[in-house]
């Protein structure tokens, strides 16, 4: 709350975004986007800013087509 996520580019680095908030994240990256999100994705750099986790989500996407 309070936080802007939009442009913000340390979510997890100012820990805004904790190891269960990017869990809960992934399910639903892989239930929305239909991608599967491997263990090295699982990397601060793709959940540190929302343009990150839409760049990852892209990527993921062009992997599976």
């Amino acid at each position: 709350p309070g936080e802007d996520v939009k442009n913000c580019t340390t979510l997890v680095d100012d820990h805004i975004l904790d190891s269960f908030g990017i869990l809960s994240l992934v399910s639903e990256i892989e239930d929305n986007f239909e991608v599967e999100v491997s263990p090295a994705e699982l990397i601060p750099a793709n959940f540190n800013s929302a343009s990150a986790l839409w760049e990852m989500i892209c990527r993921l996407k062009e992997e599976n087509e």
